[in-house]
């Protein structure tokens, strides 16, 4: 019998059954970490088993039997003995139950931590069957409603149970003596953070926020770079949330007068997603941020980001190179870490040994180590590049190029036959060379490492559901720089607004980009040290296409609208 550990509970038993082999263990756990699909997927799709074998594995893996929901016949009382919350965040659905017993049916190998909380919440015993994954999905939707539904359904909820547990009014008592860790554990609190995280996930969020104001307290998700406001939940529950988040992702409840960070990991719906959490001491309590980094949203390949095919081929050419330096810029929340997280996973091969330093750590990726930078405890850009230099990387990977040192350090690990991969904040790709000289790097060592320099943006595509053409009038013609003539009677699109997107007309988000390749020509500039707008048109000369030029290709391509692309260029 193998002895190998891992943590994903049903792949634990497939190998202490005997029924895959460590190699294969290898290669699931890599598309796991690379894509976020669930073990269970992935072993389906790849044929190494079939649904129904599976669910007999995980039947046999957590000691119960497999059903089929057809042959049930669930009455309402049982339906409603299981919260719509609970059931849509856990992927479980209620098919019998009694006041001290509730039978569950899933079609995932819960973890003894997940059960332990199921437990919990519910406050009875639990058992569970396995049913298929599309009838659990069907009974989902027909028994326990929408996500709205649900939210609305936990709202009513929360109101009767903290009244039934004497519910605390945090405005009027002293804070100092109200049991913070017991206020965060409370069931109600538990299932409403959880189906917030669930529907952030959902709904594609790359950022919740949880505020809290003298009279209210907000919830808001940024998705596609955008801003919404859920229904507000009462004021009395900022403490309690706010503690529950500072609780599951490992931070100091009782510290609420310093910044802290910190890290959740969580299985939702089938995924795994992580959540880099930020706390920020205001005048009427922690502000939180929850950043999502879900990789299967991400996908983390370089044919998902929607590049040119001239960007996406000098791209891949410039990230095979056995030397040099590749930068990627542009202003926070620009897609610039993606890009570079893409091209690593496309070079992530045995024979190359790769390095990261990031602040922080945003995914993991199998086979690449990655080390998080921490300034407060000295633990600088700088000093982990060293670092890196003594551990015989092939390819290395700078979070930012932020100062003369670090810059001066990845050239040197450049000249002596490393690949150097890194970003910079600035307006455009040009502006990169620019950036690079005044912190005091010579320019010589610019012309004589950088092999290329991308400028990147996220515009929001438009809807699918609502896209609706129009002829563009002499104005917005104007307004991009276009004459009627170079548009003849193409239709530009924006999207109407429909329920699919939230009547916003837009739905997900793709890059714009701009590419510098560091020509003979390019690299004479830069020795010149010629201003920016210079080694720009030179650029164009050679091939490049500007942001705002890109920006039009999609415009016309019918991929996003021009308010998004004046916005971004």
């Amino acid at each position: 019998m193998s002895e190998r550990i891992v943590k994903d509970i049903l792949l634990q038993h497939l190998i202490d059954s005997e029924m895959i082999e460590d190699e294969t263990v290898d290669e699931i756990l890599d598309e796991h970490s690379r894509t976020g699909r669930s073990v269970r997927n992935i072993l389906i799709d790849a044929g190494m088993i079939s649904e129904e074998e599976l669910l007999e594995e995980i039947a046999a893996c957590m000691g119960t039997s497999v059903v089929s929901l057809k042959d049930f016949d669930i009455p309402p009382e049982v339906v409603n003995a299981l919260p719509i919350s609970l059931a849509r965040t856990d992927n479980v659905v209620a098919i019998n139950a009694d006041p001290t017993s509730i039978t569950l049916a899933t079609f995932e190998a819960l973890s003894h931590e997940k059960i332990d909380e199921l437990l919990f919440v519910l406050s009875k015993a639990v058992d569970f069957v396995i049913a298929p994954e599309e009838e659990i999905k069907n009974h989902l939707e027909e028994y326990y409603g929408s996500d709205s539904a649900s939210m609305d359904d936990l709202y009513s909820e929360l109101g009767s149970e903290l009244e039934d547990a004497g519910e605390l009014d945090l405005d009027k008592k002293d804070i100092a003596n109200i049991d913070l860790e017991e206020q965060a554990n409370m069931a109600p609190v538990v299932r409403f953070v959880n189906l917030v995280l669930y529907q952030a996930v959902n709904n594609r969020a790359s950022d919740i926020h949880f505020e809290p104001f003298s009279n209210e307290f907000k919830i808001r998700y940024r998705v596609d770079g955008a801003l919404y406001e859920m229904a507000p939940p009462p004021k009395h529950l900022a403490l309690p949330v706010i503690s529950r988040v500072k609780v599951v992702s490992g931070l100091n409840i009782a510290e609420r007068r310093l910044p802290q960070d910190g890290r959740i990991q969580l299985n939702i719906a089938g995924r795994a997603v992580d959540f880099r959490v930020s706390t920020l001491p205001t005048q009427h309590g922690e502000s939180v941020v929850l950043r999502v980094l879900d990789q299967s949203a991400i996908g983390l390949e370089l044919e998902n980001l929607g590049m040119p095919d001239d960007v996406f081929q000098w791209f891949v050419d410039d990230i095979s190179k056995p030397n040099g330096i590749v930068v990627v810029t542009g202003p926070t929340g620009s897609g610039k870490t993606t890009t570079l997280y893409s091209g690593l996973r496309r070079i992530n091969k045995v024979e190359n040994k790769i390095l990261t330093a990031e602040e922080p750590v945003e995914y993991d990726i199998y086979g690449i180590v990655q080390v998080g930078v921490n300034e407060k405890a000295g633990n600088t850009f700088a000093k982990v590049l060293r670092a890196f230099l003594r551990q015989d990387p092939d390819i290395i990977m700078v979070g930012e190029i932020r100062d003369k040192e670090t810059a001066q350090i990845s050239i040197q690990a450049s000249l002596t036959g490393h690949l150097v991969f890194s970003t910079l904040h600035t307006n455009d790709a040009s502006g990169a060379i620019t950036r690079m000289i005044d912190m005091g790097v010579e320019p010589f060592l610019i012309a004589s490492t950088l092999e290329s320099v991308m400028g990147t943006r996220l515009v929001r595509t438009i809807c699918g559901e609502c896209k609706t053409a129009y002829e563009p009038t002499d104005e917005i013609l104007e307004n991009l720089d276009l004459r009627k003539e170079d548009v003849g009677d193409q239709k530009f699109y924006y999207g109407e607004g429909c329920q699919y997107c939230n009547q916003t007309g837009y739905s997900g988000r793709r890059g714009i980009y701009e590419y510098l390749r560091i020509s003979e020509a390019i690299r004479d500039l830069i020795n010149d040290e010629s201003p920016t707008l210079i080694i720009r048109e030179k650029a164009r000369e050679q091939g490049m296409r500007t942001l705002r030029e890109d920006g039009i290709r999609c415009i016309l391509d019918g991929y996003t609208t021009v308010d998004e692309v004046l916005k971004y260029t």
